[in-house]
């Protein structure tokens, strides 16, 4: 952060009126549950996104980003112009969210930095979403719970970008907690307890290096599916809501009512809610083979239900069934491209990223980038 701090001092000649902090964050279990108002196992990573910020007179909104020298802008006078095709449009989007929340905003001079990978699977977009609500909401004395601040990130998605995505990634950038993940109800939408990582496992990502852009992808799609399935279920189930309220045995009693899509789509939602909770009860019993194992039976469902995986995802967690050391693998995020996650004892994790990378290059010529992950907190504010 100091250095970040400088850079923006060299470029702007003064110091930033604010600057904040926010990680990328991994989807440990839960995959495409949030949104069904399920649960969702996550923690937020060491990689971050910097984001400062001065305000100057005007509605002119300048950003440069230090990773690749852009310089981008926006003027608040025209909040309907067509979002940017740059990372400006997340800034922008964020501004317009916390203003219809009763912000006061004036033109800014504004930087990025950032070691979450792009388009990855790690949520860049809402650690750079939530940096910059949690430096704007700072330098123009204006305030939010925790809470209301994911939302507005995910307002950003939703409205702005026409995403329907849920809120585990605001989520999880906000209320991450070091070495420990975090079991998320987005029904109530609060964070339920934190599980530990098991001592002498570490969590090793994997990027296929297929980038996913899920503003393009089916994303919109799957959430359609999930609600049509949520429809027919309420209307047999009257005490249900979401797909979080179903069971196995109630989803197949009402399976001749709807397409063979629409109940695949439903049975990884339920698999996956059920998977959460199985989750944290193994972890506590000190299982963390059968822990693992669920990681595998999430990245069947996603491959076979969701139709959310690639060819290269898959091939990734082949790999982890035959390379000693890991004892789980799955696709994270919202699929479509990105990142496996591996849970791998510590000891062996080096090797074994070496040994998956090569044998993946050998298959598909593509040179995956891996990172052995820390655990790590929350965004939080700089004081200086």
């Amino acid at each position: 952060m100091k250095d970040f701090i400088e850079k923006f001092r060299s470029h702007y000649g003064v110091l930033p009126a604010a600057a904040a902090r926010a990680p990328g964050r991994l989807e440990i279990l839960g995959n495409h549950t949030d949104y069904n108002e399920g649960f969702v196992l996550s923690c937020a990573v060491e990689q971050s996104t910097f984001f400062a910020l001065v305000p100057v007179e005007g509605t002119v909104c300048k950003v440069i980003d230090f990773r690749s020298g852009d310089q981008m802008s926006f003027d608040l006078g025209e909040p309907d112009a067509p979002p940017a095709r740059n990372g400006s449009k997340y800034i922008k989007g964020m501004v317009l969210e916390l203003m219809k929340r009763g912000m006061k905003c004036s033109g800014f001079n504004a930087a990025i930095e950032s070691t979450v990978p792009l388009s990855a699977g790690m949520s860049s977009s809402a650690a750079l979403e939530v940096a910059a609500g949690f430096a704007l909401m700072k330098a123009f004395d204006f305030s939010l719970s925790p809470a209301d601040t994911a939302r507005a990130g995910q307002g950003v998605e939703n409205i702005y970008l026409g995403l329907k995505s849920g809120l585990l990634d605001q989520f999880s950038s906000i209320f991450g907690k070091k070495n420990a993940m975090i079991l998320s109800d987005f029904r109530s939408v609060e964070v339920l307890r934190t599980v530990s990582l098991p001592e002498g496992y570490s969590i090793v990502v994997i990027n296929s290096m297929k980038k996913h852009n899920l503003v393009d992808s089916e994303y919109n799609v799957r959430r359609q599916d999930c609600e049509e399935a949520a429809q027919i279920m309420t209307q047999i189930f009257p005490d249900s809501k979401t797909l979080r309220d179903i069971s196995w045995e109630q989803l197949n009693c009402a399976r001749d009512r709807m397409s063979d899509r629409v109940f695949r789509r439903a049975l990884h939602v339920v698999g996956e809610c059920t998977r959460v909770i199985e989750s944290v009860r193994l972890l506590e019993k000190g299982d963390v083979a059968g822990f693992g194992k669920l990681w595998f039976e999430s990245h069947e469902s996603s491959k076979v239900n969701f139709e959310n995986s690639t060819p290269e995802l898959d091939y990734l967690v082949e790999l982890a069934k035959s390379v000693p050391g890991c004892l789980g693998a799955r696709l994270s995020g919202g699929g479509f491209g990105g990142i496996t996650v591996h849970l791998v004892k510590t000891e062996a994790a080096p090797e074994y990223a070496e040994r998956v990378a090569a044998a993946y290059k050998l298959k598909t010529g593509i040179q995956a980038e891996y990172i052995i992950c820390s655990v790590g907190n929350g965004a939080e504010l700089y004081n200086f």
